[in-house]
């Protein structure tokens, strides 16, 4: 098969050893980057080539066999099923979602691939159903790219795992400093992925032909660059690792927003009294109802923003909410009787059923109040920081792939007693800690969990 390429492409030694892959170079010369490649990904390859020195990456214009009819009937996926099954190796999977449109996350294009069957574009929105492609998959390995991002709306439409490969995850373990598909397909296969359409509203019908080449190349990829990733885990002996983590996947799902989920609103910091801090919950749950009722994003509905400015306000009527300079957005006047009756509700609460100013935290307080709060626990916590970021190092890996933050920050505030082998390994497994990372860091948590504070 051949790839149009720019003029100084170079290929992938991974292709080229596999022999998966060939390109013809003579074949179309690209004097400009294509203007629909994003700014932030134009940006990055500048900045690696010229701090690395890298050559450029070979672009990849077109899927191998074109861009596959889009399934939109039960025979249709009926059909690729079969095929499905009769492929061999792993399954490389991708889905595309509308955030930033729509309040759900589900998804509104699936992409599937695997060699013998080729690529399939599925509209889960004309068959929700894809349990039919779980069943074909069987036990094959899945393979992912950002697996958290998408399991959920895989699960929806009946696709669940029963083994993972997550190429970002991978990425991480190695120590790539760039994790982004595009990034390592760029610095594992020397290619590069024409990107744009990530961010368009993917539940709008009919897709653009654009959309659909983007999607298909999204997994046309996938199984080469965990070949790639698969052989650089051997070799720096993380495979253990890496096997570890991805069955951790397995059980995987997104964290509960919990009740006071409107905390977050962006600027709630600068909302000081608890009269308001109602007006600014009331406007977040009305919000929160609209745009699930409508499947619209919050912020198309009402910026935080306007939630925060309508709170620090608190008018007195609806007439002065409108009025507000910073109220806007395309419900602020569509939906004003649900906004003032929001703030209506919050006005009359009873003054023992106010928000506090702050929750109490469930777990550590933050490590900046330490020093003078817990010396004792700061000092364990300075120490554990530094031997965790030497670790790190020396293994070529982000220290929160070696341990989460959070599990440090736990066990040095309140170490187990007394901080032996058996109490600190059991510690960090009750913390979520994988065998490989309680092997790597108790030692480690042995020595800092002893520290007491400097006279």
């Amino acid at each position: 098969m051949a790839r149009s390429c720019g003029s100084g492409c170079r290929s992938s030694p991974h292709a080229t050893r596999r022999g998966a892959r060939t390109f013809a170079a003579q074949e179309l010369t690209i004097s400009d980057p294509d203007t629909s490649v994003d700014a932030q990904a134009t940006t990055e390859a500048s900045i690696e080539s010229e701090t690395l020195a890298e050559p450029p990456s070979l672009p990849i214009l077109e899927p191998s066999e074109g861009v596959p009819r889009v399934i939109a009937s039960p025979d249709a996926l009926q059909r690729y099923a079969e095929a499905l099954a009769a492929g061999s190796g792993p399954v490389a999977l991708d889905a595309e979602r509308a955030s930033g449109y729509r309040y759900s996350q589900r998804a509104y294009l699936i992409q599937v691939r695997r060699t013998g069957a080729g690529t399939a574009l599925i509209d889960p929105i004309a068959v929700p159903d894809l349990t039919v492609l779980n069943d074909a998959i069987g036990t094959a390995e899945w393979i992912l790219h950002a697996a958290t991002q998408d399991l959920a709306c895989l699960a929806e439409v009946g696709l669940k795992p029963q083994a993972l490969f997550d190429t970002e995850l991978a990425g991480r373990l190695l120590g790539r400093e760039r994790v982004s598909l595009a990034a390592l397909v760029a610095s594992e296969l020397g290619w590069g992925l024409e990107k744009g359409h990530g961010a368009t509203d993917w539940s709008v019908r009919p897709l653009t032909q654009a959309q659909l080449r983007y999607a298909a190349l999204d997994v046309e990829v996938l199984i080469e660059l965990r070949d790639a990733l698969a052989a650089d885990l051997i070799r720096q002996n993380k495979t253990l690792f890496a096997e570890q983590e991805f069955a951790s996947l397995l059980t995987f799902s997104p964290r509960d927003r919990g009740d006071d989920a409107w905390r977050r609103l962006s600027g709630i910091h600068r909302i000081r009294k608890p009269r308001n801090l109602a007006l600014a919950r009331e406007l977040w749950t009305e919000r929160d109802a609209i745009a699930a009722q409508r499947d619209v994003a919050v912020g198309r509905l009402l910026p935080d923003t306007s939630i925060v400015a309508a709170a620090a306000a608190a008018p007195t009527s609806m007439d002065a909410l409108l009025a507000l300079k910073d109220f806007h957005g395309r419900g602020a006047e569509r939906y004003a009787r649900r906004w003032w009756d929001a703030i209506a509700r919050a006005g009359a609460l009873p003054v023992e059923q106010l928000p506090t100013l702050a929750l109490a935290p469930a777990g550590p307080p933050v490590p900046r109040t330490w020093a003078e709060r817990n010396p004792p626990a700061f000092a364990r916590l300075e120490a554990a920081r530094t031997g965790l970021a030497e670790l790190a190092e020396r293994m070529s890996m982000p220290v929160e792939n070696l341990l989460s933050p959070d599990l440090v920050r736990r066990l040095c505030w309140e170490p187990p007693v007394p901080p032996d082998r058996d109490a600190v390994e059991h510690a960090l497994l009750q913390g979520g800690a994988r065998p490989w990372q309680i092997t790597a860091t108790r030692d480690l948590f042995q020595v800092a969990l002893r520290i007491e504070a400097p006279e």
